[in-house]
């Protein structure tokens, strides 16, 4: 008996850090997804009080622009309507390269031109944690595209490596491939973000509150807010001169953005080459 106890004792100890690690990869993936990266500003469709109850992450948003009328999809985990019956690889490869199970690529305003820099252990805690997320029941229309469509968005995605451990090179790291902030404040150009002029703002973007234009974020747009006043408009939205700003912008998410995660992201801002 004594035997068979210190063999569950064992058994218990050395399983420990393999549920700790699972634990802290959910976690993880929670940051991302409900935080950093925003997805249900996209993927969660919204009423007039906002988010509409029971349809968090089940897709049906609308994004009627000049190049397409884009239709968010449903990314729980329902079989039928969702991602349920995708494998984890087959869910990872849509996030980081935008390619479906079937082999058709997903379009814009999916923003794979910077989802292909996340990190391997990033991407694998985002598909983790959408396993955990209530299923679903909601069918989307497909999304019509008056624009062609590449073949792909770059090659395969071997592995990709955390960033550096300094403050830009993580700010630069939650700005492009996590929060994807310079896809709203970088200009297009023939149908595509301009990667010459990154941040330099003029986007338009047209909803119930009418028009917002993205903001120039390089020291050019900011150079004279305090870190303080680009924090406050980053999770509250609101202005260095004290006007609302308005949607895309998640303030609703990045509200709880870590205090560290925030500091790197402004160190980032303010090391951006100034564009005018």
């Amino acid at each position: 008996m004594k035997r068979l106890l210190c063999a569950a004792v064992a058994a218990l100890w050395f399983a420990a850090p393999a549920v700790a690690q699972d634990a802290a990869l959910l976690e993880r993936g929670r940051y991302l997804v409900e935080v950093t990266a925003a997805c249900g500003n996209c993927h969660t469709p919204m009423g007039p009080q906002g988010p509409m109850p029971g349809r968090h992450l089940a897709g049906g948003a609308v994004f009627d622009e000049q190049p397409f009328r884009a239709v968010a999809p449903n990314i729980t985990p329902d079989p039928e309507t969702g991602i349920g019956r995708w494998t984890d690889a087959q869910v990872a490869r849509a996030i980081r390269e935008g390619i479906r199970p079937d082999g058709t690529l997903i379009g814009p305003p999916m923003p794979f031109a910077f989802y292909r820099g996340l990190s391997d252990r990033d991407l694998a805690a985002m598909v983790a944690y959408l396993r955990t997320v209530p299923p679903v029941r909601n069918a989307t229309e497909k999304s019509v595209y008056r624009i062609p469509l590449p073949p792909a968005y770059g090659p395969p995605v071997a592995s990709v490596p955390p960033p550096a451990d300094n403050a830009v090179a993580r700010g630069a790291y939650l700005a492009g491939p996590v929060a994807h902030c310079l896809e709203c404040h970088t200009p297009m150009a023939n149908g595509h973000s301009d990667m010459t002029r990154l941040g330099a703002g003029g986007m338009e973007f047209r909803g119930p509150w009418g028009v917002s234009v993205a903001r120039n974020i390089t020291p050019a747009g900011l150079g004279s807010w305090s870190d303080a006043e680009i924090e406050k408009a980053i999770r509250e939205g609101v202005s260095k001169d004290g006007r609302q700003l308005f949607p895309p912008m998640a303030f609703w998410a990045y509200r709880t953005m870590s205090a560290g995660d925030m500091r790197d992201l402004i160190a980032y801002l303010r090391s951006m080459p100034a564009q005018r």
